[in-house]
C-alpha cells in the first residue's frame, strides 16, 4: 500500500486514518515535504491542506530544536513556534516514524486550540446547557424580589449597594444564558462594512474615546454569510477588549482590517464537507497581549487576563463564530509585535 492509497486496497490510507484523529496531524514524505494535513492542522496553522501539500516542512512549520531531531522520533513539549504564514503557536510537538513506510514521518501538534476546533456539542453538553439555563432562570426570580425589597427600604448607601450588586449579578447571568442558547442563528448574505463602521462609531463614542481606531479595508470583499446581530456583538466585544488592552500604552492604537483569503477552509469533523472561510476581519491592538500561561485558553469560559475580568467575552465570541460556521483565532504577530483577533467567515452563497 502506498501512503496515499485508500479503501480500494481494503485498508484506509493516511488521509482516512489521520483525518479521524481529534488532534492536528501532518504527514511528511522522505523528501521532508508535507504530504497530508488533517482538518485540525489546517485550523491550527491557518492554511489549507491544498496550500501545504508539497511544501518543505520548514516553510510551513519550522520544527523546534531542529538539531535534536532523530530518525526514530522526536518530542518537544510546550514549544513556541513562529509559523511563517500564521501566528505563533504553543504546542507539544511530537514526530514519529511511520511503520512500514521508510522515510515517512507523522507529526502531531497538541494544543488546547486544536482540540477545541469546530467540535459540535454532544448530548452531555446540551444537557449541561439546559441545566444552566434553568438554574439562571431560577436565580433571577429571587434576585428581582431582593431588588424590589431593597428599593422599598428607601434611599441610602446600603440600599444602593444592594441594588448595584443585584444588577451586577443579573447582568452576569444574562451573559451566561447566551451560552445556553442552542437555537440555530438565522444566516444571511450581508455586506460587512456597514457593521464594521457602526461598531467603530459606537466604540469611539463610548468606551474607545481617546483611542485611535484605524481602518484598512479590502474594498472588493463579497458579502459574508453572517448573522448581523451576532457579528455586531462580536465586533463590540473585540473592540472593547482591544481598548482595555492598549489603553495604558503611550499611543493606544487599534487597527481594523479586512482581506480575502484564498484557499482557507476547514472541516467540522472527519468525513464532513469542507467549508471555505475566505472572509477575514482582524482587530489588532498595540497592547501587551495575553499572559503566556493563558494564551492557549483565551476562548474558554472564565479565563481572563485581567483581574477584574469575568472571562466570558471571548468565550461568547468563539461560540457565536462557530454558530455562524466560522472560527476566531488569537495571535501575536507583526513588527512591532501586536495582538490580533482574527475572524474567518464563509462567503455568502449566490
Amino acid at each position: 500500500m502506498t501512503p496515499h492509497s485508500g479503501y480500494a486496497s481494503g485498508r484506509p490510507g493516511f488521509a482516512e486514518l489521520f483525518g479521524a484523529l481529534p488532534v492536528a496531524v501532518i504527514v511528511i514524505d522522505p523528501d521532508d515535504r508535507i504530504a497530508h494535513a488533517n482538518a485540525f492542522a489546517e485550523q491550527l496553522l491557518n492554511l489549507s491542506e491544498r496550500v501545504m501539500r508539497g511544501q518543505p516542512l520548514a516553510a510551513i512549520l519550522p520544527p523546534p530544536a531542529a538539531d535534536d531531531r532523530r530518525e526514530g522520533g522526536f518530542a518537544y513539549y510546550d514549544a513556541e513556534i513562529a509559523t511563517p504564514h500564521g501566528p505563533k503557536i504553543r504546542v507539544d510537538f511530537v514526530e514519529a516514524a511511520v511503520s512500514d513506510h521508510p522515510g515517512w514521518r507523522a507529526i502531531t501538534l497538541h494544543s488546547a486550540a486544536t482540540t477545541r476546533g469546530l467540535a459540535q456539542s454532544g448530548g452531555g453538553a446540551r444537557a449541561a446547557s439546559g441545566a444552566a439555563a434553568m438554574l439562571a432562570h431560577e436565580i433571577k426570580n429571587p434576585l428581582s424580589g431582593i431588588r424590589g425589597a431593597a428599593q422599598l427600604l428607601g434611599t441610602g448607601e446600603l440600599t444602593t449597594l444592594i441594588v448595584t450588586e443585584v444588577d451586577r449579578i443579573a447582568a452576569l447571568i444574562d451573559r451566561m444564558q447566551d451560552f445556553s442558547d442552542t437555537r440555530p442563528l438565522p444566516i444571511h448574505g450581508e455586506n460587512i462594512y456597514p457593521l464594521l463602521g457602526h461598531a467603530r462609531r459606537l466604540a469611539l463614542a463610548g468606551f474607545g474615546r481617546g483611542v485611535t481606531i484605524e481602518e484598512r479595508f479590502d474594498p472588493s470583499l463579497p458579502d459574508a454569510a453572517i448573522n448581523r446581530d451576532a457579528l455586531l456583538q462580536i465586533l463590540i466585544n473585540l473592540l472593547k477588549n482591544a481598548v482595555e488592552a492598549c489603553r495604558a500604552e503611550r499611543n493606544p492604537r487599534i487597527l481594523i482590517t479586512t482581506a480575502y483569503r484564498h484557499g482557507m477552509s476547514v472541516a467540522a469533523a472527519a468525513g464532513r464537507p469542507r467549508t471555505p472561510l475566505p472572509i477575514e476581519i482582524c482587530v489588532t491592538d498595540n497592547g501587551p497581549g495575553a499572559p503566556a500561561d493563558i494564551a492557549d485558553h483565551l476562548f474558554e469560559a472564565f479565563v481572563s487576563g485581567r483581574p477584574e475580568g469575568q472571562g466570558l467575552g471571548l468565550a461568547l465570541v468563539d461560540k457565536l463564530m462557530r454558530d455562524m460556521g466560522g472560527i476566531v483565532q488569537y495571535a501575536r504577530e507583526g513588527t512591532p509585535e501586536m495582538t490580533t483577533l482574527r475572524l474567518l467567515l464563509p462567503r455568502a452563497t449566490l
